[in-house]
């Protein structure tokens, strides 16, 4: 099994096209959680639930995941967001195209994951 070598958890059905794994490593995943497309994620990094496994993250399109994240509860998570080294995010962000971190995490930034995410659909284009 290829996620008991590389140090992940993530269930089938979990993210949306384009996943990119940035190196191998820990990730967890919790079942209930769901991610859009085109997510970079990076190790050490933990999604789940809240104490109610029921209610896990729901994280959009284009969202970078930085190293060592923990995302848990029954959030929501914009478009185009990237989500810093170490940060802990239990708190909700609707707004897209913005910079989370720290702990608990809080916008630092309007910049977002723009210029982070490299969609899988440009990947195809530029690789005929």
């Amino acid at each position: 099994m290829m996620s008991v070598h590389l140090g992940f958890s993530i269930p089938i059905n979990v993210f949306g096209p384009g996943l990119c794994i940035a190196h191998r490593g820990t990730i967890i995943i919790n079942k209930n959680v769901r991610i859009g497309e085109n997510c970079r994620i990076h190790a050490c990094t933990n999604i789940g639930s809240n104490r109610n496994e029921a209610s896990a993250p729901q994280i959009g399109n284009n969202v970078y995941i930085g190293p060592g994240a923990k995302i848990f509860g029954n959030i929501l998570i914009a478009d185009n967001i990237a989500i810093g080294a170490n940060s802990v995010v239990n708190n909700s962000f609707y707004e897209k195209g913005i910079s989370i971190a720290g702990l608990p995490a809080k916008k630092i930034s309007t910049k977002g994951s723009d210029g982070i995410i490299v969609e899988a659909t440009q990947i195809v284009k530029n690789n005929p």
